[in-house]
């Protein structure tokens, strides 16, 4: 019989796999108009990081396979996002971003690996990787935030799509039953405060939600279309 972990496990390599997924409208947006515009390459080298030091967690501690797998395609995914990135940014732009991505997304996952491996034990090895996964998931918080804000501000939800924010709301819930049932409190305390932003932004959406007025260029479409790559870079 498949055991309750297995099956949150599983949903919860579906609901991430989703959220991963989020910025790919924005990639397309940027190879059409093959320009990075405003954007910043940062959160999704960030990002790229976090996808690593999670798939190390799952392979060094013992039956988090489910982990290591989802985090894995996470990675190829925003590997690809930061290539795009890369390919389309300014000269300048492109020169830090891909500085950052040397350093955070070359030496220090490598230097991680290769440290923890030579000089911890199995026990300390998951500590040391839980601990980092879980430091890097909080620091990607910074877009759902900056969105709530922009909310508030603005009392329109026009850049905070309902979907993505039940997504969030739905994989932070998942991975929280699944931290519960496992006792792992590095993919329980970065989970829980993403199910608890689901659920502002859902508040927040229920308050501040208003009927659609029709749009009559396709430059403010293409905002919209923008900032809802971004919400889930978390």
């Amino acid at each position: 019989m498949v055991s309750l972990i297995t099956i949150f496990g599983l949903l919860g390599n579906i609901t991430t796999g989703l959220v991963y997924l989020a910025p790919a409208k924005t990639f397309w947006y940027i190879m059409q108009r093959r320009s990075t515009e405003e954007f910043d390459g940062l959160p999704y080298v960030v990002k790229l990081l976090n996808g690593y030091m999670w798939v190390y967690y799952g392979i060094v501690k013992p039956n988090s396979i489910l982990v290591a797998t989802i985090n894995g395609f996470g990675a190829v995914l925003e590997l690809v996002y930061v290539t795009i990135f890369l390919i389309f940014a300014p000269p300048r732009t492109r020169a830090i971003t891909a500085t950052l991505f040397g350093v955070l997304d070359g030496v220090f996952p490598m230097g991680a690996v290769l440290v923890t491996q030579i000089f911890c034990n199995r026990e300390m090895q998951i500590d040391v990787s839980g601990f980092l996964s879980l430091l890097f998931s909080v620091a990607t918080y910074g877009s759902p935030l900056s969105i709530m804000k922009t909310v508030v501000r603005t009392k329109s939800v026009e850049y905070m799509p309902f979907l993505l924010s039940f997504i969030l709301f739905i994989n932070g819930l998942t991975w929280t039953v699944y931290a519960l049932l496992t006792n792992d409190w590095f993919i329980g305390i970065p989970n829980g405060s993403g199910f608890a932003l689901g659920t502002a932004q859902l508040v927040l959406y229920a308050i501040y939600w208003k009927p659609k007025q029709s749009k009559t260029t396709s430059d403010h479409d293409d905002d919209g279309w923008q900032h809802e790559g971004l919400m889930l870079n978390n």
